[in-house]
């Protein structure tokens, strides 16, 4: 059997290719509903009696919070891994640091207009963990909001391994609850005694979690309902297919669900990269995972041109998309729905995930049409703040009072209207 199917953009395959919806079953959602409702009225008595039955594990002096000299000693790890936390940790503080808002004040006809921005009061975390140790998830969500200055920043995770809370420590994240799943979602957009209630939610999670971060949105913000990651490379024939595999790979290995694609003007190249595959997978520690994802979801979509190439990235709008082609700048300003652009053969989408800088929380399942990378910007709101003077206000009580005729809010135009007939102070 194939790995990568091989079709081209007028197939019926292709058009199946862009359908990555990220509904859950009706089993996930009626039971996370159950599980956000029950925290939402008993507070840490459900999330006590969820976290018990299903990662069994009970609170200590009744809270989950792990103390801060416990999290200290708890996020011992190497020289090495701590260097690579702390070297990740700058780039992405740094790039960061450039996507600071100001606040904008402008004046006209004696009208003052303004928009003032400020971060977020508290913000929530969502790192995965048991056996899944993501420090770079946490550099990824917790560091864009302490750049833009939120006062408190809470982690919950399902189990707190060491690179973890050492990656929480390097972020200047201030308090971690060792929580997860729906429940922990439900504590922090609800509150409860010992889990303070936050104003968004972030940071990747299973399909409990994405349903659960879909339940609370309106009561918190969130950043996004993520599906499967994604990679989407174009390569021209002077790709090297080793690499091309390595990249495939690379997002294959993430879970059964992720996404691989080639789309590629050469035969010759599919056909490489399919045996370059094999090759790799051979000595992958996690091969089961990435071989069931190629097979169930990996492409080599096969057109006539790069123009074409641009088209069907374009149609897709994939979470990561790499260019592997002779002159790749040609093409940046034409992909308009990726949610990161890798340019040349050089910029593995790998660099990406954990040192380049730039955030590796992505739209998925096609949301790069209209949405973007987790910034400094997903932790601030921004407040209008409008002036007038006498002359202004009289100047536009006539203009206010036409339009809410149009409307039929009559109590508008006299709000206006009555400014202008004296009395004031």
């Amino acid at each position: 059997m194939s790995l990568l199917r091989v079709m081209s953009p007028g197939d019926a395959a292709f058009a199946a290719l862009l359908d990555r919806s990220t509904s859950f079953s009706v089993d996930v959602e009626s039971a996370v509903h159950a599980i956000v409702e029950d925290v939402r009225v008993r507070g840490d008595a459900a999330v006590r009696e969820y976290t018990e039955r299903f990662d069994r594990r009970a609170p200590v002096d009744d809270s989950y919070e792990i103390a801060k000299r416990d999290w200290q000693a708890r996020a011992a790890v190497s020289d090495d891994v701590r260097r690579a936390i702390e070297h990740a940790a700058e780039r992405v503080r740094w790039f960061h640091g450039h996507q600071r808002e100001r606040d904008i004040e402008v004046e006209r006809d004696g009208i003052k207009l303004g928009l003032r921005v400020q971060p977020l009061a508290r913000v929530g975390l969502y790192v995965p963990g048991g056996t899944a140790r993501y420090p770079s998830s946490v550099l990824m969500t917790a560091i864009p909001a302490t750049v833009a200055g939120v006062a408190e920043v809470i982690m919950v995770t399902p189990g707190a391994s060491a690179e973890t809370l050492a990656a929480a420590e390097i972020a200047g994240v201030d308090r971690v609850f060792e929580i997860g799943g729906a429940q922990a979602l439900a504590a922090l957009a609800y509150g409860t005694a010992t889990v303070p209630r936050v104003d968004k939610i972030v940071g990747p999670g299973n399909q409990w979690v994405a349903a659960a971060k879909r339940r609370v949105f309106g009561q918190v913000d969130i950043d996004s309902v993520a599906g499967p990651s994604e990679v989407l490379i174009i390569a021209d024939d002077t790709a090297d297919p080793t690499w091309v595999a390595a990249d495939l790979i690379a997002q294959a290995e993430h879970d059964v669900e992720a996404r691989p694609i080639l789309v590629t003007t050469s035969r010759t190249l599919a056909a490489a990269v399919e045996r370059a595959l094999e090759d790799q997978l051979a000595t992958l520690p996690r091969r089961d995972i990435a071989r069931t994802a190629l097979e169930r979801h990996g492409a080599a979509v096969v057109v006539a041109t790069l123009d074409e190439a641009v088209d069907v990235a374009n149609r897709y709008a994939p979470e990561h998309l790499e260019l592997d082609i002779v002159a790749p700048h040609a093409l940046v300003a034409r992909l308009t729905t990726a949610g990161a652009i890798f340019v040349g053969k050089w910029a593995a989408e790998a660099a990406g995930d954990y040192v380049a800088g730039a955030n590796h929380v992505l739209p998925t399942g096609g949301a790069a049409r209209y949405a973007s990378p987790l910034g400094v910007y997903d932790f601030q709101r921004r407040t209008s703040i409008v002036e007038y003077d006498e002359a202004a206000a009289r100047a536009d009580a006539g203009v206010i009072a036409a339009l809410a005729a149009v409307e039929g809010l009559d109590g508008h135009g006299r709000s206006a209207l009555i400014r202008t007939k004296g009395g004031g102070s």
